[in-house]
């Protein structure tokens, strides 16, 4: 099999008609079945993908290339698709099929995208090692025994594989930086509301926030500009117009959160440190800052994120849609095995944790001093952003854990603690890249861009820079090789 190109150099080669649609999605789906140790897909649509790469070979010969005509893609399995089911990795949504697309998905067909399958995931999208899932982990392709993180966790081995040349995540906590950083690609997670939450089913609905995946920034770029938009149904969508495309960003002032990197071994700290040495000589000026609540972002996080899940999985009783229980003795049997029987276990955990945070007595001490707590942490933002246009951090305090280092034990915060770096800025709603930038024992570390609201091409023109002077973009892992 030939090597699958980025999104950029697959669109391009389709536009000189170098090669044809047919032929790039039928080479995905052979890397696909050769990768199927990996565990990225829960669902392939081989017949469906290969007829509309036909169609868009057609479209391409009668009138040129527009878009992402004819470009394969992956949408992780949050994502409703029409006609193809919708699972969330989950015993609950197994079987169930979506009657309509999500804005997301709406919008990439209408670039004439073509999607390949759907993407494994953590049930719901709780998680941070993709080991939660009902269809079981997902394998991450530079070590096949360590996780590829999560919850997108699909979409970032497919990529890092050489499976398809872009996806589609999601970003409550970190679920697309995440995995971005374990697997050594490119993951945006968009200004809460730039890209629109419907039908993408929910978990916190204050955080949730759809992005795009691929191996550069400069391919993040060209999915963003498909993907994102104002949305009339979607009450949290922004009007905030298209991202801007500036070739090159001036100078900048780069701050650098020190709560960020107190904690870090030095085989994570040494690759950022030489990735900011790389920025100054690119021209940029890099010097502290303090983001003071930091250390208050986890706690938060899990209490608001779980009394939101508490709400949002309410519906999924049994009765409308989803598993049901068999032979139930009466309704409130039904109730009661439908869910037990249709979660897994994390989903369950932060249903009852939410629930209890939102119940009488309890309400204000927990879910209200979180909101509390929360406004002070984006406050530190906004002070942080008036001394400096962008900040650089770690995306995860390690490289990628062993498959079940973080979920085989008794205390589920080990797993939490992953996503020490990724909620700050989740909480606040703002935008923020991972990138790749060197390795630690063979394995991708990735560091985390975060910018004002809606300051998406700051951070990716500053991401395109940097990875015209590196090329930790461009390495693979020795199992994608082999395909």
């Amino acid at each position: 099999m030939t090597t699958l190109g980025t999104l950029t150099e697959t669109r391009d080669a389709l536009a000189a008609k170098a090669v044809s649609s047919v032929e790039v999605v039928g080479d995905c789906m052979k890397r696909i079945d050769a990768a199927r140790h990996l565990n990225a897909f829960v669902t392939v649509c081989e017949q469906e993908a290969l007829a509309s790469a036909a169609r868009a070979d057609g479209a391409i010969a009668r009138d040129g290339m527009r878009g992402l005509l004819g470009v394969p893609i992956a949408h992780k399995d949050i994502f409703c698709t029409d006609g193809v089911r919708t699972t969330c990795a989950s015993r609950m949504l197994e079987n169930f099929v979506s009657p309509y697309d999500a804005t997301v998905v709406a919008r990439l067909r209408a670039a004439g995208a073509v999607m390949v399958g759907k993407t494994n995931m953590d049930e719901f999208a709780m998680g941070s090692t993709n080991e939660t899932s009902h269809f079981g982990p997902v394998a991450n392709p530079w070590d096949v025994g360590r996780v590829p993180g999560g919850s997108s966790g699909g979409s970032a081995a497919a990529l890092a594989a050489g499976l398809v040349p872009a996806a589609t995540g999601t970003d409550t906590g970190g679920s697309i930086r995440q995995p971005a950083a374990f697997c050594g690609i490119s993951g945006l997670k968009p200004t809460y509301g730039r890209v629109s939450r419907f039908g993408m089913v929910a978990f916190a609905s204050s955080l949730d926030q759809g992005g795009p995946m691929a191996r550069t920034a400069a391919d993040l770029r060209l999915l963003l500009q498909h993907m994102e938009g104002h949305d009339p149904r979607d009450s949290t969508s922004a009007d905030a117009g298209p991202t801007p495309h500036a070739p090159q960003q001036p100078a900048l002032n780069v701050g650098i959160p020190r709560e960020y990197w107190a904690d870090l071994g030095d085989d994570v700290a040494g690759p950022l440190e030489e990735a900011v040495v790389s920025l100054r000589r690119l021209g940029h000026r890099c010097h502290d800052v303090s983001l003071p609540h930091t250390a208050f972002a986890v706690p938060v996080y899990y209490v608001v994120a779980s009394a939101e899940a508490s709400t949002n999985l309410s519906r999924y009783d049994g009765v409308r849609y989803g598993h049901r229980a068999a032979e139930p003795a009466d309704l409130d049997d039904l109730y009661r095995r439908s869910r037990s029987e249709g979660f897994g276990v994390e989903v369950k955990r932060r249903i009852l944790t939410g629930t209890y945070t939102l119940s009488v007595g309890y309400y204000d001490a927990y879910y209200g001093q979180a909101q509390r707590v929360r406004r002070l942490i984006r406050q530190d933002f906004l002070d942080a952003f008036g001394q400096v246009d962008v900040l650089l951090t770690p995306a995860t305090p390690t490289p990628a854990p062993a498959l079940g280092a973080l979920t085989g034990g008794a205390d589920p915060t080990v797993m939490y603690k992953q996503d020490v770096y990724t909620v700050p800025a989740s909480l606040a709603g703002l935008p923020a890249l991972s990138i790749p930038c060197g390795f630690a024992d063979g394995l991708p570390v990735g560091l985390q861009l975060i910018g004002p609201y809606f300051a998406e091409d700051r951070l990716l023109a500053l991401g395109e820079a940097y990875q015209r002077e590196t090329d930790w973009h461009l390495r693979t892992p020795t199992a994608a090789e082999a395909l």
